[in-house]
């Protein structure tokens, strides 16, 4: 949802679609990433949105984003004709994250589910993120258990409906072994409130999401925790 954000006299705003292009992302992933609060946005008196360039700048190097360098505006800029923005002197143009040699801090994330087209549906969710997320899969609970003992993800998203050991007797598991501590979880499931108090929960630590919900919807949540990591 688009908010009323307070701007400084020399504040540079970028359309959605400069946001777009400067993050490498189509212009529905950053319509999505400011209706999910991940990039603060303000509207013109004519209702457009407008993105503060910083903060888009803060979402490229947290995240290792990175599209075509923004040139600064000549002359007025549509933001500035509307009151949003003064014109500030030509600033050499910052360098990408690849240009500057920095390392992108990798998030490691385990999907576990048993649906090819789901796993496919969250990669191409989960592709605009880049190198900033290193994604794997696992098909049953007791698979990831196995990939987990391995190497702990930063980041656990398992559907709870699956063949063999289901997702809640594999976070159980987790939750006796404390191999769940410090892990993030994000539990997806069909079953409603009723049924899964009757079949014991989920640990406290999980953030639960009912089915249906689009990969899309998944991917914002895996962006909000990387800018939560970033700030942290």
């Amino acid at each position: 949802m688009s908010q009323v954000i307070p701007l400084g006299p020399g504040a540079r705003m970028l359309t959605t679609r400069e946001a777009a292009l400067r993050l490498g992302v189509s212009l529905r992933t950053v319509q999505l990433w400011v209706e999910a609060d991940i990039l603060p946005a303000a509207r013109t008196p004519g209702g457009h949105r407008r993105i503060p360039y910083n903060a888009v700048e803060a979402l490229a190097l947290s995240t290792g984003l990175g599209g075509e360098p923004l040139a600064r505006p000549s002359g007025r800029s549509v933001g500035a004709m509307v009151g949003l923005e003064e014109p500030l002197p030509e600033q050499p143009r910052r360098r990408r994250v690849s240009e500057m040699g920095l390392g992108v801090p990798t998030v490691d994330v385990l999907l576990v589910a048993d649906d090819p087209a789901w796993q496919a549906r969250c990669t191409q969710a989960l592709a605009p993120f880049g190198a900033a997320v290193k994604l794997r899969f696992a098909e049953t609970g007791y698979l990831a258990l196995l990939q987990i003992g391995q190497s702990a993800p930063d980041l656990l998203i398992t559907n709870l409906e699956l063949p063999g050991m289901d997702g809640l007797a594999m976070l159980r598991t987790l939750e006796r072994c404390e191999s769940i501590a410090g892990m993030r979880v994000l539990a997806l499931t069909h079953l409603d409130d009723h049924e899964l108090a009757r079949r014991g929960g989920v640990p406290t630590c999980a953030e639960l999401l009912h089915l249906p919900v689009s990969a899309e919807a998944v991917a914002l949540r895996v962006g909000r925790w990387l800018l939560g990591q970033r700030v942290s």
